[in-house]
């Protein structure tokens, strides 16, 4: 089986458009594309025989050429909290497993799906369990939306109403697929998420950031902040000694103009590093610059190889508080699935070691 899937193609990896053309030479007509897209992403069938409204021939001719599900659920685990984490072992051409984690964040009124866009990752913060094995290689558009298919399928009654890269990888290091993932997740014929229900995170590489905002879309764009100076930011984030903070702000300031989106920057609260009220005034006179953002502080997922844990919980307040005083839209978010180590990569770390 994992050297037939090695000879086909991925059909998520094809966008409608693409799928028509694929039909057209194949002697099949168009409207086909439309039928087969509602089978993967409505229906959620794992076969192409289940595909009833094809003909015989044409699904043949699916099956000789293309999968549709190329990942195992390795591991699960549930967290006290409700977050549940999924490891799933990909297969690549490099005849080699690969790992990546999948997370489900739920809530009344809402379920949302963390999405790994890397296996591994290259840009090493320093909190972060992702970049501990290295970087192995980007994920296919079809291996990134297969999470979000797995997900959708597994949660069955309840929606899923959200989705967001900040899973293992940085999403602007992966462009290309991650877009493309993205608008059919975001589609009428795909998944169907509406757009300003999907998040994009970056870790802040600046040429994708710029690039983002000639796309002309609603998704939201997310920003791992984590510093207000350069100083803290270049101990516990490598990208900003190629991006500082300068460079940065400007190009947060270019999107907010050209997209009119607000930014929303992530800001993880560690203990001795970037909690003390002295953090929180650099982190005002960076943010008064750009007024159409928000603040979401987290108290740090401990990795024990980092040797990092969060704030008591009077600092994160006062921090949190310092921030409202001086005008500053901020929320204090509550750590999730500690218990099951579901900070990025730690599944992961745990599986490969």
């Amino acid at each position: 089986m994992e050297n037939n899937l090695r000879k086909m193609l991925d059909i998520k990896d094809f966008s409608l458009e693409e799928l028509r053309v694929w039909l057209k030479n194949c002697g099949e007509q168009e409207f086909h594309a439309s039928q087969i897209f509602s089978w993967i992403y409505k229906k959620q069938v794992q076969a192409f025989d289940q595909m009833s409204d094809l003909s015989q021939e044409l699904r043949k001719k699916l099956k000789e050429s293309f999968f549709i599900f190329g990942s195992i659920l390795k591991k699960q685990e549930i967290s006290g909290d409700g977050t549940e984490k999924f490891l799933f072992s990909l297969k690549d051409v490099a005849k080699d497993v690969k790992f990546v984690e999948t997370v489900v964040i739920p809530a009344e009124d809402r379920a949302t799906v963390c999405l790994s866009c890397q296996a591994g990752c290259r840009f090493g913060c320093k909190f972060c369990a992702s970049g501990l094995l290295g970087f192995s290689r980007n994920l296919s558009c079809g291996e990134i939306i297969e999470q979000a298919l797995f997900i959708k399928n597994y949660l069955a009654k309840k929606a899923l109403t959200h989705v967001v890269m900040m899973g293992t990888g940085e999403p602007l290091d992966n462009y290309d697929n991650v877009i493309k993932a993205v608008k059919i997740i975001n589609s009428k014929e795909g998944i169907n998420i509406g757009a300003r229900r999907i998040t994009i995170s970056t870790c802040g590489l600046v040429p994708g950031i710029k690039r983002l905002a000639e796309e002309k879309m609603q998704f939201e764009l997310s920003v791992s902040l984590h510093a207000g100076t350069d100083a803290v930011r270049s101990r516990i984030m490598p990208v900003n000694k190629i991006y500082a903070l300068k460079e940065l702000v400007f190009a947060c300031k270019e999107y907010i103009f050209k997209t009119g989106r607000q930014i929303t920057f992530e800001y993880i609260m560690i203990n001795n590093l970037n909690s003390s009220l002295q953090e929180a005034e650099g982190l005002v006179r960076m943010v008064k610059q750009l007024g159409l953002v928000k603040i979401n502080l987290i108290p740090v997922n401990p990795v024990p190889e980092y040797r990092i844990e969060p704030p008591n919980k009077l600092e994160a307040i006062l921090f949190k508080d310092a921030l409202i005083k001086a005008g500053v839209n901020v929320t204090l978010r509550k750590a999730r699935g500690q218990d099951i180590l579901a900070a990025c990569g730690q599944l992961r770390l745990r599986y490969e070691k």
